[in-house]
């Protein structure tokens, strides 16, 4: 079960999982438990598939038309702000970000920019730190693989929150992504 966000999902299509790389096709589709032949951007719903055993999907996979898959990152540029962090944000920090459904560790590889949060203007270049109240441009680097977007493309697949400690450090928008090979 889930959302669509894009595109028109309809009973025969054959659609892919990402990132577990599985075909399958629609058998049914159902929302409020009333069956559909299609469902639109927007709709939350049920569907079956055919050829993807329900053991191989996981919460965090995404459904996509397997000419136009859903993109498996290998790395991501993000612009976020820090909302509350205890001490600082520093190169090889590991906190779990929630992307869409997907709960995903991912490690700060570059602090690229710090950037003025009421001007949008970059205040310094590759900062040695970020703190509580600092904006940022920042590349990640998942430690499993996860499927994001630009949050310019696809809105719902480009935002996520930064969690650690049993609380929200800091939320987030994809700007750049580096597909997995």
């Amino acid at each position: 079960m889930g959302r669509v966000e894009s595109g028109v999902l309809k009973v025969g299509d054959k659609v892919v999982f990402m990132p577990i790389d599985k075909v399958g096709e629609v058998k049914s589709i159902e929302m409020h438990h009333e069956p559909l032949q299609e469902a639109k951007p927007g709709d939350n719903i049920g569907f079956n598939v055919k050829g993807v055993g329900k053991d191989e999907i996981k919460r965090g996979d995404v459904v996509g038309h397997p000419d136009n898959k859903p993109t498996v990152a290998a790395r991501f540029q993000a612009r976020i702000i820090v909302l509350n962090h205890p001490t600082a944000i520093t190169v090889g920090y590991t906190p779990v970000f929630h992307i869409h459904t997907a709960q995903v560790a991912c490690r700060f590889e570059k602090l690229l920019q710090k950037i003025d949060p009421r001007t949008g203007q970059v205040a310094e270049e590759n900062p040695q730190f970020l703190k509580t109240g600092d904006a940022a441009l920042v590349e990640v680097v998942p430690t499993k693989p996860v499927v994001v977007e630009r949050f310019q493309d696809f809105p719902a697949l480009g935002r996520f929150a930064i969690r650690d400690m049993s609380r929200t450090v800091a939320v987030g928008v994809v700007t750049e992504v580096t597909p997995k090979q």
